[in-house]
């Protein structure tokens, strides 16, 4: 079904661009940006169209839109083209502006500044700013549904310490209950990739599928758990960490040990990255890489030492 999106979405891509005319004439070649089972995403001139996963539910796409469109949100959020999706072949369109991503070949110039400054803003959003009706953030639930990939993929000698470090996260985490602290606005998936560089220069935030009410540290939950597992340098963590202190961020305190609030959200991201991992090798029908390997590695030492404090915002 995503192959056949593809062309689909091309033609409804250059279309937005050129409203007015039969074909394009402006040269400028379609770029398909990604195409995944959860989202196929195509470029034409200065425009992105995105199919959202089948069974998107329309409602919670709109309110989340809003959100991006939002003016308390300006500066924060890439806003969308447009207010409302359109429907293709049953997957829902919506369309961007083209922002320049991150270089993964420069780690070094990774904006980990810029993205928690924006984290920051995000989670200080006050609630009555906003329009209603935003669901609550997806990031527990994505995680479920990762540990459930692994479990239909069948049998795999490094699956269980994952499972066991899954099996001994509270009920909120693994998306079974409620968050139990006073939601804030969160992106949901935040990684660098989820960051572009607008015409004008600055840093905005992509991807609003998973934004929602939620807590606030699951945004800081992947670098953490990376620089957990050592797979993100610690000057690179110290800076991200430091620059959504100094912006405010309510995810953490501003001087104490930010690790009781980041402790399970880590571990919970920690599990959903080797879920994937295992699931996708398996399927792949190959050997586990070394990176694979250590954020698996993490997962069984996890497991030995279960979370004792509850994550929470601490103001």
């Amino acid at each position: 079904m995503t192959a056949g999106v593809v062309p689909a979405l091309t033609a409804r891509v250059r279309a937005a661009v050129h409203p007015a005319a039969d074909r394009c004439g402006c040269g400028t070649d379609t770029t398909v940006l990604a195409d995944r089972p959860d989202g196929t995403v195509v470029r034409h001139a200065d425009t992105v169209a995105k199919a959202h996963a089948p069974g998107t539910d329309p409602d919670e796409l709109a309110a989340r839109m809003a959100v991006a469109a939002h003016p308390a949100l300006t500066g924060v959020l890439l806003p969308p083209l447009g207010a409302g999706a359109v429907d293709l072949h049953g997957r829902l369109v919506t369309f961007w502006p083209y922002g320049t991503p991150v270089d993964p070949d420069t780690p070094e110039a990774a904006p980990w500044e810029d993205a928690a400054t924006l984290l920051a803003r995000l989670h200080r959003t006050p609630a009555a700013a906003l329009p209603p009706g935003l669901p609550p953030m997806r990031g527990p639930a994505k995680a479920a549904r990762a540990v459930a990939r692994l479990r239909a993929a069948g049998p795999h000698p490094a699956a269980a310490p994952v499972l066991r470090a899954w099996s001994v996260l509270p009920a909120w985490a693994r998306g079974e209950a409620p968050m139990p602290h006073r939601p804030m606005l969160c992106h949901g998936d935040l990684h660098l990739g989820q960051l572009v560089r607008a015409p004008a220069g600055e840093w905005l935030l992509i991807d609003i599928d998973d934004v929602g009410w939620g807590e606030p540290a699951w945004d800081l939950a992947r670098p953490a758990a990376w620089f957990a597992c050592g797979l993100l340098p610690p000057d690179e963590w110290t800076r991200f960490l430091a620059a959504y202190q100094k912006a405010d961020g309510p995810a953490v305190p501003a001087d104490a040990d930010p690790w009781p609030a980041l402790d399970i959200p880590a571990r919970a991201l920690s599990v959903q990255t080797a879920a994937l991992a295992i699931a996708k090798a398996a399927e792949a029908g190959r050997p586990l890489d070394e990176v694979e390997q250590a954020v698996i590695d993490a997962c069984d030492r996890m497991a030995a030492h279960p979370p004792e404090l509850p994550a929470g915002p601490s103001k």
